[in-house]
């Protein structure tokens, strides 16, 4: 759904062929991170995408306890949604987070964006079909498709994009295989597990004394994690599975969130789902030819740090324009295939990243005392509450989410300047590759100046822009130019002009109009 967005944001037409019949109501990823909220925003629909949901004054708080009615270990305490409003009101001209990661379930998202699709002409949305087979033919792609009773169409495109998952046909299809590292046995946060989603209103009468996003139970009996959805009783809780064959135990199931409150308690178990926590594979390519490979499809992570749908948000931000540019005529025959050169690298970050920080989570010392009102409880709890307060990296990492570069790309004027990739530390940087630093203007945000295709920024008055107009319209490749005078957002980027990407990531910038600004936009569109 994001491509088919970013495709009809430069006027390209889709198809989504989906195989269930609508989203799915069972609950995955519950983080919309920065830059994933930063792309809904140029796409326009980030104001309501923060609407649903949390309430908005629900703490977003990460709590540890030893039992849901027992002693809390710990709290990693976290804004809520209508904190993070008031912080953007009064951030600084400088500010780099215009979008503050959001706490929102994603089959909420899911749900809005069908609803939100199926209003765009630019965007034929088929659930209930099923992608079975296809073929590359020359200037296109015969796609095999069939829906829930058996009726069959033949689809002719320019590209198909299997966006369907690590089991996805599209991939086994094209033969393509993951590298990287499977999961080892641990106490927690690896291995065969299975997340429920549990209707629990009892929790909040009964149990839960001062309201978190996300609760950690930790004792001897269990390790367990509930997510809230709703604010109002609905949970996602992970469970370790006993045989790695995929099917629900709900009696232990049942049990474990048993010990997990601490004492029996009304629940319904709405649905489970299994999955495999710990492993951190990357495809080992993105696609072949006119075929193309996006999200769970080239990259599957242990949900640690909540990087796994966000890093395919991303891939699609930087996929999308691509597509576009070849198919309208002013992208060049090298510009598809920089897609794997430069979302590769970042996937590999990211899953190292999500191993990383999953494997302290099986580390957590679990004294036998721990649940115990005693000096010998305490001193337990202590030890636990010392590893648990460093986790905070897990829950933010503003480095991972704003950070993505890529320096090495051949579309990209690099400078050869290494810039630092800290996971936790976002520093802004015009230098060609990252993305763009932002800037509140009066009025809004810079990134709402840019436009859907390329941006040039003139922060000199008088800097001469019309070279790259000129090639630009020559080439007929969109550009938007904004021209600013304000002295923080000029020494902000270090430079009088910068052209900025669709995905809004800087392809060059200079102190000077260049000699050749066709030869820079014919570089950075893959000519």
């Amino acid at each position: 759904m994001n491509l088919a967005l970013d495709l009809a944001a430069l006027g390209v037409g889709s198809m989504i062929v989906e195989r269930e019949p609508t989203t799915r109501r069972h609950p995955r990823g519950s983080t919309q991170n920065a830059r994933t909220m930063e792309h809904y925003r140029r796409l326009g629909l980030s104001h309501r995408i923060r609407d649903l949901g949390l309430p908005p004054d629900h703490p977003t708080d990460i709590a540890y306890f030893t039992a849901l009615n027992g002693i809390e270990i710990t709290r990693l305490p976290m804004p809520s949604e209508n904190e993070k409003r008031a912080a953007v009101a009064r951030a600084g001209v400088t500010d780099q987070v215009p979008e503050p990661l959001l706490r929102c379930n994603q089959m909420y998202v899911e749900a809005f964006l069908r609803e939100h699709i199926g209003t765009m002409a630019a965007i034929d949305d088929r659930w209930g079909w099923e992608c079975t087979d296809f073929v590359e033919q020359g200037d296109g792609v015969t796609v095999r498709i069939v829906d829930a009773a058996g009726r069959e169409a033949s689809v002719r495109c320019r590209y198909l994009v299997g966006c369907d998952g690590g089991g996805g046909m599209v991939r086994r299809r094209l033969g393509v295989g993951y590298v990287g590292k499977r999961p080892t046995e641990r106490a927690y946060a690896s291995g065969a597990t299975i997340s429920t989603h549990i209707r629990a209103p009892q929790l909040y009468e009964r149990f839960i004394r001062k309201k978190a996003w996300h609760y950690w139970v930790v004792n001897p009996a269990v390790r367990a994690t509930l997510v809230t959805l709703d604010g109002r009783g609905h949970f996602l809780m992970n469970s370790k599975l006993r045989k790695d064959d995929g099917a629900p135990d709900v009696p232990l199931i049942a049990e474990h969130f048993r010990k997990a409150a601490g004492a029996p308690v009304e629940a319904e178990f709405l649905a489970h789902t299994p999955w495999t926590a710990g492993q951190a594979l990357v495809a080992n390519s993105y696609g072949a030819g006119r075929v193309l490979l996006a999200g769970d499809a080239v990259h599957l992570f242990t949900p640690t740090g909540g990087f796994g749908m966000n890093t395919g948000v991303d891939d699609v931000a930087n996929l999308g324009w691509k597509l576009a540019a070849v198919v309208q005529g002013w992208g060049g025959p090298a510009l598809l295939a920089s897609y794997e050169l430069e979302r590769r690298p970042i996937a590999l970050r990211n899953t190292a990243a999500a191993k990383r920080m999953s494997l302290t989570n099986g580390e957590v010392p679990v004294g036998p005392h721990i649940g115990e009102d005693s000096a010998a409880g305490a001193a337990d709890r202590a030890r636990a509450a010392a590893m648990l307060s460093g986790f905070g990296d897990q829950f933010g990492s503003l480095g991972i989410q704003l950070g993505a570069r890529y320096d090495d790309s051949p579309i990209v004027f690099g400078s050869g300047q290494h810039i630092e990739d800290d996971p936790e530390i976002y520093r802004p940087t015009a230098v060609p590759g990252g993305r763009a630093p932002h800037a509140f203007l009066p009025g809004g945000s810079l990134f709402d100046r840019f436009g859907p295709g390329f941006t040039l920024l003139c922060l000199r008055p008088g800097i001469d822009d019309d070279a790259f107009e000129a090639a630009a319209a020559a080439r007929h490749i969109p550009l938007t130019t904004v021209c600013l005078d304000l002295a923080a957002v000029r020494d902000l980027y270090e430079c009088d002009l910068a052209l900025v990407r669709p995905d809004q990531h800087v392809a060059w910038r200079g102190n000077a109009a260049p000699a050749d600004a066709d030869a820079i936009l014919a570089r950075a569109t893959g000519w």
